[in-house]
């Protein structure tokens, strides 16, 4: 309440301000009783469909479903396909969009080829696809992909396709510079991964995580910092992505002697995991072998 009061206040002067302390009171009385009118009304309206619900003889169910018609649902979750026969049998619905697999596996596994593969189906679906490299060259995953009779090139014509290299060092500095800008405060913006401006990609591909890793030469609390990032960075922009990491044993058993704390870090982050395998059969032949790890929101088969 606010009160003015003259240094020597007459009578008049102390009735007046009484006068005005009243009728504020009285005006927040009138706005509590307005509330409490609407809210008798709100209650007495969702009596009176209790009642009719009630009268209907309308099972449990039935007044769940009728009681939440009003309340507003977010987007249907959608769902891609990999179009790898087998794989895709072991889900149910697909790989949600708009998340982040690791897949990972040791050298020779397919997981190059896996997510080729993928991207592919992408562009077959009129979708756009950005496969970062930063191992090998443009020109020998053409070649790789053509190998297998994939029509790259079609498809970076149409604009569906764009396959970059990127230098891993480059992140880091980024990292580096920005980390010491800031004084070693690790609460940062960090512009993740350098998409250009005028490519906006329903799915990346990252080509792989190992490589950046080693960019940061050990300094293992930077590289969590870079993927809390990247993570972030991906699910905002609602883009799909297939991350590669190559792990000589696949690590998801705690952790492993090869294994580091960054990459523990990076498959609690991760929406899904999907391990390759080299695998060895006693008359000496080897075959590849996948399996789904780790997938939020979707059920799968957990086989081999």
């Amino acid at each position: 309440l606010e009160i003015n009061v003259k240094e020597s206040p007459t009578q008049k002067d102390i009735e007046r301000e009484e006068m005005k302390i009243a009728k504020q009171i009285s005006s927040w009385y009138k706005k509590e009783e307005i509330v409490k009118a609407k809210n008798f009304e709100k209650n007495k309206s969702e009596e009176k469909v209790e009642k009719q619900l009630s009268k209907k003889n309308l099972s449990d169910g039935e007044r769940i479903l009728n009681s939440s018609k009003n309340i507003k649902v977010g987007p249907k979750q959608e769902y891609y396909k990999t179009g790898i026969k087998g794989f895709d049998d072991l889900m149910s619905d697909g790989i949600p969009a708009s998340t982040s697999v690791l897949v990972e596996g040791g050298p020779g596994s397919g997981k190059t080829i896996f997510c080729l593969h993928v991207a592919i189906e992408f562009c077959k679906q009129n979708k756009r696809v950005l496969y970062m490299s930063f191992e090998e060259p443009e020109e020998r995953l053409l070649s790789h992909m053509e190998s297998f009779g994939f029509e790259a090139e079609k498809y970076i014509k149409s604009g569906n396709l764009v396959i970059k290299r990127f230098n891993a060092l480059d992140i880091a500095r980024s990292v580096e510079a920005l980390l010491s800008e800031a004084k070693k405060e690790l609460l940062i913006e960090v512009q993740p991964i350098l998409i250009p401006k005028d490519i906006k990609p329903d799915l990346v591909l990252v080509d792989s995580l190992t490589s950046i890793a080693s960019a940061f030469s050990g300094e293992e609390s930077r590289f969590r910092i870079y993927m809390e990032q990247l993570f972030r960075y991906l699910e905002e922009h609602k883009m799909s992505s297939l991350l590669i990491r190559e792990v000589p044993n696949p690590g998801h058993v705690g952790l492993g002697a090869n294994s580091r704390a960054g990459d523990e870090a990076t498959s609690f982050l991760s929406d899904g995991i999907i391990v390759f395998y080299n695998v060895i059969f006693n008359s000496g032949e080897r075959k590849r072998a996948l399996e789904i790890l780790k997938l939020r929101g979707q059920s799968f088969k957990r086989k081999i």
